[in-house]
């Protein structure tokens, strides 16, 4: 876990040797401008189910996850583990996409400048039109397009020197899981911002596409919409990762479940 935890932050607890948060919206904002108020270097992210078990096949992703600040439960099935395990009691998740506009809108409210990072220049043109136009007064510092392949050295340099000298106190990364999450853990002292994965945000604010129904998501169901939408991308990471969670879920719970209250 990361070493320099607070208070502000949300309490973690190991679910297959990573640690998730047991964050809701509101604790989760609080955290990121809490940070974001002390203008230290702080790393969130949200993990789905597929995000953990990557990170359970993948060493050096784990490793990595665990130096983050905040990692919450982005997908209903992680929240009913931290439920199941430690009693957490989690009425809902906590999904990037969704933490994302409430984020914004503080931000306006705020004066807390943003910048955005990933996807492509049409999803990015898209976002900042729609972001400034839901929340007047937001500071958009700076936004960029992803360029699809690792960064040579200089590249990573400038980039930094754009972000660090926008002013910017909040990164938004929508580079997709667990690419923003690796590209965020590699950064995590060279950007003097709160760095916040938010994945498939970027494409839902810029209404590129549309986020599942509210009652879908209360009922778990909200993997069966994102199937029906992009099936043949998805097919494999839904019923493959989803199968691997459960068969991994059972024996930790009759292994791991401990009172409530007990950190990691």
């Amino acid at each position: 876990m990361a070493t320099h935890e607070s208070a502000l932050w949300p309490p973690r607890y190991d679910v297959f040797g990573v640690g998730i948060s047991a964050a809701t919206y509101n604790t989760a904002r609080d955290a990121v401008f809490a940070a974001a108020a002390t203008g230290r270097p702080f790393c969130t992210t949200h993990l789905a189910v597929h995000g953990l078990i990557e990170a359970t096949r993948h060493a050096d992703l784990r490793d990595a996850l665990n130096q983050f600040d905040m990692v919450a439960p982005d997908g209903q099935p992680v929240r009913h583990a931290l439920n199941l395990l430690y009693r957490t009691g989690l009425a809902d998740n906590c999904r990037g996409p969704v933490l994302m506009p409430l984020v914004c809108e503080r931000a306006a409210k705020e004066a807390v400048p943003v910048y955005l990072y990933g996807s492509t220049q049409a999803v990015i043109d898209a976002l900042c039109r729609n972001l400034t136009e839901r929340y007047p007064g937001l500071i958009i510092a700076g936004a960029e397009p992803s360029l699809f392949r690792p960064l040579t050295a200089e590249e990573d340099r400038e980039l930094a020197e754009r972000v660090n000298g926008s002013g910017a106190r909040i990164l938004l990364l929508g580079l997709g899981c667990p690419l923003q999450e690796r590209f965020a853990y590699a950064h995590r002292e060279t950007f003097n911002t709160v760095q916040m994965c938010v994945g498939a945000a970027f494409d839902f604010q810029a209404g590129n596409k549309k986020m599942a129904p509210a009652w879908m998501t209360r009922h778990s169901l909200e993997w069966l919409y994102r199937l029906c939408q992009e099936p043949r991308r998805l097919f494999t990471r839904y019923f493959v990762t989803n199968s691997l969670f459960m068969l991994k879920l059972l024996p930790y719970a009759l292994r791991l479940r401990k009172p409530a209250g007990r950190r990691e």
